[in-house]
C-alpha cells in the first residue's frame, strides 16, 4: 500500500493550482468523496467557485484515475479541464499530477489507514462485477 500524505496533497494542489492559474475557470467541481478534499483546497487557491455540479468551462477534480469510470462522465462537457491526483494510466484528455503504472491500493490522507484493506477488498470485489 502506498500512503500518502498532508504534505503530498499540498504538493499536488501547488501543481494544479500552477497549471490553471492563467485559465478562465468558472469554477471547480470534485467527485464525491476522493474528489472534494481537492476542490475545496483548489477553489481557495485558484479563488474560484466551488461547485456541486460539474458545468462548461469548470475545472473537475478527482483523486485517482483507474477505470475511468468516475472521470468519463464528464468528458463530453465543454471546455472542462480535467485533473486527477494520480493516474494509473497515461493521461488522454485529462491531466494528472502524477502518473504511476502501480496496481498497488493508493490510502490518501484524508482516508482511515485502518479501514484501507477493507476498502481494497471491497473495491476489488465491485470492480470484478462491472
Amino acid at each position: 500500500m502506498r500512503v500518502l500524505n498532508w504534505a503530498d496533497f499540498n504538493n499536488c494542489i501547488n501543481s494544479i493550482t500552477e497549471e490553471c492559474n492563467d485559465k478562465k475557470l468558472s469554477g471547480v467541481y470534485g467527485f464525491p468523496r476522493g474528489g472534494l478534499c481537492l476542490a475545496v483546497a483548489l477553489s481557495h487557491s485558484l479563488r474560484i467557485p466551488f461547485l456541486s455540479e460539474p458545468l462548461p468551462s469548470s475545472l473537475i477534480v478527482d483523486d485517482v484515475y483507474e477505470t475511468g469510470s468516475t472521470l468519463n462522465q464528464v468528458r463530453e462537457i465543454p471546455n472542462i479541464t480535467a485533473f486527477v491526483w494520480l493516474s494509473k494510466v497515461e493521461p488522454e484528455w485529462w491531466f494528472s499530477v502524477e502518473v504511476t503504472g502501480s496496481t498497488e491500493w493508493i490510502i490518501f490522507p484524508w482516508e482511515d489507514r485502518n479501514f484501507a484493506e477493507v476498502d481494497e477488498r471491497n473495491y476489488k470485489l465491485t470492480s470484478r462485477n462491472l
